[in-house]
C-alpha cells in the first residue's frame, strides 16, 4: 500500500474511531450476533460442535453493517462541498477510492474479530473443526469487501447518507438474493444454476462449508474491483469540464466497460474449472482422500459415475447439487482416465429417464414444495449412480444427506460425508465385479497348502473317500495358480509323533474322533499359510467337494486383495408376526445396513456349532442364554485366529410407550469371557457426562393437550468421548463420540490374560459412579428437572476393550459339544428302533470335529459392555435427544470390522460427518455463564479496541508535539 492510500485510510480510520457513535456501533453488532448465536438460533438447544449459526447470520448482518460504513464517505464529501478540493488535489482517484476502501474494510475486519471468542467457546467445551471456521471468516471478509465496494459506488452518486444508505442495503440485498432458493426456485434448471453462480450468498455458503474453491475468490475479486473502477469512474466523471474532450470521455467509457465485461466474461470461463480448491475441514470431507485413490488406482477398466440430478428439486437439495458436482468430478480427475462422470437431467432425457427406471431402479422421489402463490409436488431425482462393468451401486438422497431438526419446523440438510458413500460404492462394485474373476489374479504371495491328515488306515471311511476330493480340488486350483500354490500332506502320527506335537503346541490341534465314545483318533486338518499368516480351512459338514471349494476359496480370499470381504453376524431375529404385533425384543437392522455396505454379512445363530464358512469376523449382539454349542463356534473360530467382536453385558432393556426398564440378561458367555481373562461386572455404570434422554410430556393450554419432548439428564447413557476414546487404537480415532446406553464396567484379569495385549477402547468419566438398582426410569421433580447424586465411590469405568494374542480354548479341557450332540442322537435313534441294531458310528456322514487348543497370534477378542448401544429401538432414542440420525455406535463397529479385517483404508474418511460432533452434556446454569462470559468478553473487545486508539492517538499526539517544540526551538 503506497503512502497516500495509507494516509487516506488512516485518516478515515481516526474519524470513524473519534467519535463515541463508531464504538456503539461496534458494540451493537456484537450484540446482535451473540444474541442470535443463542438465542436466534438456540446453540446449546441445537448442541452441534459448529458455529454455521453465526455464519448463517453475517451476510444479513454485514448487509447493514457495511452499508452504514460506507454511506458517509462520499455523500459526505459530496455535501460538505470537499469533493471538488477531493478531484482537484496531486492524488490519483485510485488511491482514494483504495484508501477509503481499505479504511472500511479494517472496520469490518475488527468487528468481525471481536466476534472469535464465540469460536474459542466452541472449541474449548468441544471438539470444534477450525477448518470452516477459518474459511468463514475468509467468506465473511470477502462479502464484506463486496458489499464495501458497492456502498462506496453509490456513495459516490449522492449527497444524502441516508440515500446511500437505503440504496446499498436494496444493491446488496438483490445480489444476496440473486442465488437464494427464494429466487432460483421460481426458474429452476440451467437459469438456477446460473443465478447461483451469480448470488453473493450462494457462494459465502460454498465457501463456509470449508471449502476455498478458486472460483469463489475470483467471483468475490472481481466484483470488487469491477465496483471499484465504478467508483473511480463515477469520481472521475467530476474532473470532468462540460466542453472537456470528448474524445478522452469516451476512452474512459470504453476502457471502464472493456474491465467490467472481461471481470464477468472471466466467471463463465472459470464456471467448469473445479480443480483449485483447498479443503479445509477435519479429514477432507468433501475431497479425494489418499483411501479413494487407492481403490481407484485398482481400476482396470472404465468405471461410471452418473449424477441424476432434477433442475427442479426440494429447495434443500437444491444447493447441495453443485457441491457433489463439484466432488464427483474430482473422482474423475483422481481416476486420471479410468473414472467417466456423467451428470444428467432426466426431464430432458427421456431415454436416460428409462434406462434409469428399469435397469437400475432409479426413481423419482417426489417432494413436497411450495412458494407464495401456491403448493405442490414435485418428482425429483437425486441421485449418484457408480457402475463397474456388469456391477453398479446407487445411491440415493437418503444415502447422501443428514439431517438435523433445528426447530418445529425448521430442518438442517447438508451432504453427510460424500466422498465416504461414493467411495464405499465404489469398492463394492470393484470388489464385486472382482470377485467373478480368477482368484489366484489377486493374490500376490505365494500360498502353501498343508494338510495334516492321518494314514488311511486310521481314517474314518468318509473321510478316506474325502481325502481324494481334496486331492481333486487342490489339483484344480495348480492349473491356475501355476507357482502361486504349493501343497503337501504330513501325517501327524507318523515317526516318533513329534509333528503331533509340533502342530498341538503352535495350533492347538487336538487328535480328532468320529465319535464320543470312539476310541480311534485322527489327524485330519487342512492349512493354508503364506509363511506369516495361517488360516485353517473349516471341514465341510457334509463333506462334499462343492462345499470344500468353497471353503478352500474363502480361505484363499485371506491371501487376496480386491474381494469383499465375509463376516457372520449374530443378533436377535423376530418373527415378522411378533414385530406386527408389536411383540418381540431388540431388532438390528440399521446394524446390519451399515456392514452390509462394505461387506458380505451371513445372519446366522450358530446353532450348528459352526461359524459360516468363509466369515472372517463373527459379529455378536445382545446374545442371551447360549447353548454350548453356540459357545463352541464361536471359541474354535477364535482358535482359528479369526476376531470376534461381542457387545453384551449383564443387563437388558426394555423400552415400551409408558415404562422403561432394565432386567438381569444372562449371555451364556460369563464362563467362557472368565477363562479368556475378561469379567463383566453386574452394575450399570452412570456418568455426569450423558447423552439425553427424550421423554414426552404433555402440557395443557387454553383447554387442550400438547405433547412436547423435554430432554432430560439421564446418567445411565454414558456419553464417551475426548478422553474415554483412545487415541491409540484406529477403531475409535476418527470418532468424535460415542453414546453406550446402560453399559457395565468390564475388568480384565491380568493373570488370566496371559500376556496377551490389551487395548481400551472406551472408557468413562473420571466423575463416574455404579449402581446394582435396575431402576433406570427417569424420575422427574415438581420442576421437571431430573437429580441423580453421585453414590459410592466415583471412577472411570472401562467400556469397550480389544484384546489380542494366543487364547488357550474354554473347551481344551472338555468334551467336544458337537460329539456330545452326535451321542445323544444316536442314543435317541437307538431308543425309537425297539431294539434294533444301531448303525456303525463310522457308516455314516456323522460328525467329524476336533478341538483346537490354542489360538495363533492373530486372534482377537473385542467385548463392548452394552446390550443395546447398537439396537434400532435406542438409536432411535439417542437420535431423536439430538435431532438427527445417530450412527456413531453404528461407525464404532464398522471400523472394529475393518480394522480387525486389515482393511483399513476407510477408517479415515468413515466418522466425518457435520451433525456428529455434539457438545458435551452442560449444566443450565453452566450455559448461562458461557453465554455471559462471551457477552462480557465482547465488551471488552471493544473496550480494548478503544484503548489502542487512544494509545495511539496520545503517542501520534506527542510525536506531533515533539516536532512542533522541536522545530520552534
Amino acid at each position: 500500500m503506497n503512502t497516500a492510500i495509507r494516509r487516506i485510510a488512516g485518516k478515515e480510520l481516526t474519524l470513524f474511531f473519534s467519535s463515541p457513535i463508531g464504538y456503539l456501533f461496534l458494540f451493537s453488532f456484537l450484540a446482535i450476533t451473540l444474541f442470535v448465536f443463542f438465542w436466534g438460533e438456540a446453540f446449546f438447544a441445537r448442541n452441534i460442535a459448529d458455529v454455521r449459526p453465526l455464519f448463517e447470520w453475517l451476510p444479513i448482518l454485514l448487509l447493514f453493517l457495511c452499508a452504514a460504513l460506507t454511506m458517509r464517505m462520499w455523500s459526505e464529501e459530496r455535501r460538505s462541498g470537499t469533493l471538488e478540493f477531493v478531484t482537484t488535489v496531486p492524488v490519483t482517484t485510485w488511491s482514494f477510492v483504495l484508501g477509503k476502501f481499505a479504511a472500511c474494510w479494517v472496520l469490518l475486519a475488527v468487528a468481525l474479530l471481536l466476534t472469535l471468542p464465540i469460536p474459542v467457546t466452541v472449541a474449548w467445551i468441544s471438539n470444534l473443526d477450525w477448518g470452516p471456521v477459518i474459511a468463514g471468516y475468509l467468506a465473511a471478509l470477502l462479502l464484506g469487501g463486496a458489499y464495501i465496494t458497492i456502498g462506496l459506488t453509490i456513495s459516490a452518486s449522492s449527497d444524502n447518507q441516508i440515500v446511500s444508505l437505503i440504496l446499498t442495503v436494496l444493491a446488496c440485498t438483490v445480489v444476496y438474493l440473486i442465488g437464494s432458493p427464494v429466487l432460483t426456485d421460481l426458474v429452476g434448471g440451467q437459469v438456477a444454476e446460473v443465478m447461483r453462480g451469480l448470488g453473493t450468498g450462494s457462494r459465502f455458503e460454498s465457501i463456509t462449508r470449508g471449502v476455498v474453491d478458486f472460483r469463489d475468490l475470483y467471483y468475490y475479486g472481481s466484483l470488487m474491483a469491477i465496483f471499484l473502477a465504478l467508483n473511480v469512474y463515477s469520481l472521475e466523471r467530476h474532473r470532468w469540464a462540460i466542453d472537456g474532450s470528448r474524445s478522452r470521455h469516451r476512452h474512459w467509457r470504453i476502457g471502464a466497460g472493456l474491465l467490467v465485461a472481461n471481470l464477468l466474461i472471466a466467471n463463465v470461463w472459470l464456471a467448469d474449472f473445479a480443480g483449485a480448491r483447498v479443503d479445509m475441514t477435519a479429514g477432507r470431507i468433501y475431497s479425494i482422500s489418499d483411501a479413494t485413490r487407492s481403490y481407484l488406482g485398482q481400476l482396470r477398466e472404465p468405471l461410471l459415475i452418473r449424477g441424476y440430478f432434477s433442475g427442479k428439486t426440494h429447495p434443500l437439495l437444491a444447493p447441495l447439487v453443485p457441491q457433489l458436482k463439484d466432488l464427483l468430478s474430482e473422482f474423475e480427475v483422481a481416476g486420471a482416465g479410468r473414472v467417466r462422470v456423467e451428470f444428467i437431467d432426466p426431464a430432458f432425457d427421456p431415454e436416460a429417464e428409462e434406462e434409469a427406471n428399469a435397469k437400475y431402479g432409479i426413481r423419482a422421489v417426489p417432494f413436497q414444495v411450495a412458494d407464495r402463490y401456491q403448493s405442490s409436488l414435485v418428482n425429483s431425482y437425486f441421485d449418484v449412480l457408480v457402475q463397474y462393468g456388469d456391477a453398479f451401486e446407487v445411491l440415493g438422497f437418503r444415502d447422501l444427506i443428514e439431517v438435523k431438526v433445528a426447530g418445529e419446523a425448521e430442518l438442517d440438510v447438508l451432504l453427510r460425508n460424500p466422498e465416504y458413500d461414493v467411495t464405499s460404492a465404489v469398492k463394492k462394485v470393484l470388489y464385486g465385479f472382482q470377485s467373478g474373476g480368477d482368484l489366484f489374479d489377486s493374490i500376490t504371495k505365494q500360498v502353501r497348502f498343508v494338510g495334516y491328515v492321518s494314514d488311511d488306515a486310521v481314517l474314518p471311511a468318509q473321510l478316506v473317500d474325502f481325502k481324494t476330493k481334496v486331492r481333486s480340488v487342490l489339483q484344480g486350483y495348480r492349473e491356475h495358480a501355476g507357482e502361486k500354490l504349493s501343497a503337501e500332506f504330513i501325517d501327524p502320527q507318523d515317526g516318533d509323533g513329534s509333528v503331533a506335537q509340533q502342530i498341538g503346541e503352535d495350533f492347538g490341534m487336538r487328535p480328532m474322533a468320529a465319535s464320543l465314545f470312539d476310541t480311534n483318533t485322527f489327524y485330519f486338518y487342512l492349512t493354508l499359510t503364506d509363511g506369516a499368516t495361517v488360516v485353517q480351512v473349516q471341514l465341510p459338514e457334509d463333506l462334499s467337494q462343492e462345499s470344500l471349494k468353497r471353503s478352500m476359496d474363502a480361505g484363499l480370499k485371506r491371501f487376496a486383495t480386491g474381494y469383499l470381504k465375509s463376516i457372520a453376524l449374530m443378533a436377535p431375529e423376530t418373527p415378522p408376526y411378533m414385530m406386527q404385533q408389536g411383540m418381540g425384543g431388540a431388532q438390528f437392522s440399521q446394524l446390519t445396513d451399515t456392514l452390509t455396505a462394505n461387506l458380505n454379512v451371513e445372519r446366522t445363530q450358530l446353532d450348528d456349532g459352526r461359524v459360516p464358512d468363509g466369515a472372517q469376523v463373527v459379529v455378536i449382539a445382545a446374545p442371551q442364554q447360549l447353548s454350548e454349542t453356540q459357545v463352541f463356534a464361536i471359541d474354535q473360530f477364535l482358535m482359528q485366529g479369526g476376531t470376534v467382536v461381542v457387545a453384551t453385558s449383564p443387563f437388558a432393556s426394555s423400552l415400551a410407550q409408558n415404562s422403561l426398564s432394565v432386567a438381569p440378561r444372562v449371555s451364556g458367555l460369563e464362563d467362557w469371557f472368565a477363562h479368556m481373562g475378561i469379567a463383566i461386572e453386574d452394575e450399570l455404570v452412570m456418568d455426569p457426562q450423558n447423552a439425553a434422554f427424550p421423554i414426552p410430556v404433555t402440557r395443557q393450554a387454553g383447554g387442550f393437550s400438547f405433547q412436547e419432548m423435554h430432554m432430560l439428564d439421564y446418567p445411565y447413557f454414558v456419553d464417551v468421548r475426548d478422553d474415554g476414546l483412545s487415541s491409540e487404537q484406529g477403531i475409535t480415532t476418527a470418532l468424535p463420540q460415542v453414546t453406550v446406553p446402560w453399559a457395565s464396567p468390564i475388568v480384565v484379569d491380568a493373570e488370566k490374560n496371559g500376556g496377551r495385549s490389551v487395548g481400551e477402547l472406551l472408557r468413562s468419566s473420571p466423575a463416574s459412579w455404579r449402581s446394582r438398582s435396575t431402576d433406570v426410569m427417569p424420575k422427574i421433580d415438581s420442576t421437571g428437572q431430573t437429580h441423580y447424586p453421585p453414590e459410592g465411590e466415583q471412577s472411570s469405568a472401562l467400556l469397550g476393550v480389544v484384546v489380542e494374542g494366543v487364547f488357550n480354548s474354554y473347551f481344551a479341557d472338555r468334551a467336544n459339544p458337537l460329539l456330545a450332540d452326535e451321542a445323544d442322537d444316536e442314543a435317541g435313534d437307538e431308543s425309537d428302533e425297539n431294539g434294533e441294531e444301531p448303525a456303525d458310528a463310522s457308516a455314516g456322514a456323522g460328525v467329524i470335529s476336533g478341538v483346537i487348543d490354542r489360538s495363533p497370534e492373530s486372534a482377537r477378542l473385542i467385548v463392548f459392555a452394552s446390550n443395546d448401544f447398537l439396537s434400532d429401538q435406542i438409536l432411535g432414542v439417542i437420535g431423536s435427544a439430538e435431532g438427527t440420525v445417530y450412527g456413531n455406535s453404528l461407525q464404532l463397529i464398522a471400523n472394529a470390522v475393518d480394522w480387525s479385517l486389515e482393511d483399513r483404508d476407510l477408517l479415515s474418511i468413515r466418522s466425518r460427518g457435520h451433525f456428529n460432533r455434539t457438545l458435551p452434556p452442560l449444566e443450565q446454569s453452566e450455559q448461562t455463564v458461557i453465554e455471559w462470559v462471551n457477552y462480557l468478553l465482547g465488551l471488552l473487545g471493544v473496550a480494548l479496541v478503544f484503548l489502542i486508539y487512544r494509545t495511539r492517538s496520545k503517542a501520534r499526539e506527542t510525536r506531533y508535539r515533539s516536532w512542533i517544540f522541536g522545530r520552534s526551538a
